[in-house]
């Protein structure tokens, strides 16, 4: 397990970001949550 002071946090997403089939995520919501973000392109 980590320390307190090891823990690095995670800024939030950048308001007006555009996001594709969703209205938005804000960090605060998914706290205690297992999350995957997917990031890709195209080519």
């Amino acid at each position: 397990m980590f320390s307190d002071s090891a823990r690095v946090h995670a800024p939030d997403f950048p308001a007006g970001l555009e996001w594709v089939g969703h209205q938005g995520v804000h960090l605060q919501d998914l706290r205690g949550k297992v999350v995957i973000l997917d990031f890709w392109t195209y080519g």
